[in-house]
């Protein structure tokens, strides 16, 4: 524990002055809504009911199914089909949570209300908001959401059809064909996301068209894993693979989806056969639009509770928060999801909040029976303003020859898959 217990205790008195409505919450139950179903919002509303049976908990989702982008990536290898990456409700019904599927369209912070696209206004005593991202439309001269029905993102999954798409354009590329991708720069979700991708698109072309080629451009120097991958990628990959850093031109700054053409920073154009472009990202539109966003498009908030800093009673978890040096990882949201709900019902009961430690464990699949991970341990500072990595915690996976390594924790990794979905859905 740090000595830092009587801040707490102000804290947990601070937030019942500023929410007098958390009064009435001091009996038998309180009313806990949740917005958003994926890693972050149904983390919370299943722990909630799991942890606080006190709670009355609330999810709102518009989509009956979610798609994780976790695993996404073996989708356009080949070794996963959609169906398996894709999960639904009951189990959360199951637990008492009401699931609402609508889309939340404004937030009231001083009445404590939300109101959905369908006519219904919502009240809470406490907010869960787990909104996601949204894709910065023209940040990329050029990529609308008309030109993504072309050179897909498969970033924001949906109900699976951007994901489904661009593995339908690796099928009916001819071998011999340019696979390019637009990486963005930080911060954005999942930092190892696109350097999977480029390793499961590999395996299938590797597999299926083995004359085409990936050129990967990238608005950074280096990447997460980066070390570990590009040994996996010279390994099973010799010659296939082409990563293009900023200094190299790789930052893509306008696109032409007519064409598929990809324009670089310093004019370069270049025509390729599948365009996969990862375009800037920000939180998703109820965070901005309820002024719960900075001028950096994401929300900053307590590092303790993840109460947003600009409206009391909100908590906002998964990646549409400023997480200080932690990953936008399905990881972090479910394990900041659960810290926000046991804050949230300690402020409820008016009692200390303890700081949480937030662990982040992102495994990465480089190839069949390969696999790679990165571990990070996190905490608040002893000051309680900030988040910090905890010294001498976490890392990554040994480099070198070492194919059983690579065999065992692609294993781990679909356990990691198998346990956190059912932590979340079950």
């Amino acid at each position: 524990m740090h000595s830092t217990l009587p801040r707490r205790a102000l804290l947990g008195a601070a937030a019942l002055l500023a929410a007098p409505a958390t009064l009435r919450a001091q009996g038998t139950t309180a009313r806990l809504l949740v917005i958003g179903g994926g890693f972050g919002g149904a983390s919370a509303a299943n722990f909630a009911r799991r942890t606080y049976p006190w709670l009355e908990v609330t999810l709102v989702e518009p989509k009956t199914r979610f798609v994780t982008c976790p695993y996404g990536n073996l989708v356009l290898a080949g070794t996963r089909q959609i169906g398996d990456i894709t999960h639904g409700y009951d189990g959360l019904r199951a637990r008492g949570v009401r699931v609402v599927h609508d889309w939340a369209m404004g937030i009231d912070p001083t009445a404590r209300t939300v109101r959905l696209q369908g006519g219904e206004t919502l009240s809470y005593d406490r907010l869960i908001l787990s909104p996601g991202i949204a894709l910065r439309w023209g940040a990329l001269e050029g990529y609308t959401e008309a030109a993504a029905e072309v050179m897909p993102h498969a970033w924001v999954p949906g109900d699976g059809a951007q994901t489904l798409l661009l593995r339908r354009q690796l099928e009916a590329m001819p071998d011999g064909g340019v696979v390019g991708m637009a990486i963005p720069a930080n911060p954005f979700r999942c930092p190892p996301g696109p350097y999977e991708r480029i390793s499961m698109i590999a395996a299938y072309l590797k597999r299926h068209k083995p004359r085409s080629k990936i050129l990967a451009f990238d608005a950074k120097e280096a990447f997460s894993k980066q070390g570990l991958f590009q040994d996996g990628w010279n390994a099973l990959y010799p010659g296939l693979i082409e990563w293009v850093p900023a200094s190299r031109d790789g930052k893509i700054v306008k696109v032409d989806a007519g064409e598929r053409v990809l324009e670089s920073e310093f004019g370069e154009k270049h025509k390729v056969a599948v365009a996969n472009v990862i375009p800037p990202q920000s939180a998703a539109r109820i965070a901005i639009e309820s002024g719960l966003t900075d001028a950096s498009g994401w929300a900053p908030v307590n590092p303790i509770t993840f109460e947003s800093r600009v409206a009391p009673g909100i908590h906002v978890v998964g990646d549409a928060n400023i997480p200080g040096p932690m990953p936008k990882s399905g990881y972090i949201a479910n394990s900041t999801a659960k810290q926000a709900v046991a804050s949230a019902a300690a402020s409820l009961r008016g009692e200390a909040i303890a700081p949480g430690v937030y662990y982040n464990t992102c495994y990465s699949h480089v190839g069949d029976e390969y696999g790679i991970s990165v571990v990070g341990i996190f905490r608040p500072n002893a000051e309680g303003n900030a988040i910090v990595e905890v010294a001498n915690s976490g890392g990554v996976s040994p480099r070198g020859n070492l194919p059983e390594q690579r065999r065992l924790e692609a294993l781990y990794a679909d356990a990691w898959y198998a346990s956190i979905t059912k932590d979340m859905f079950a």
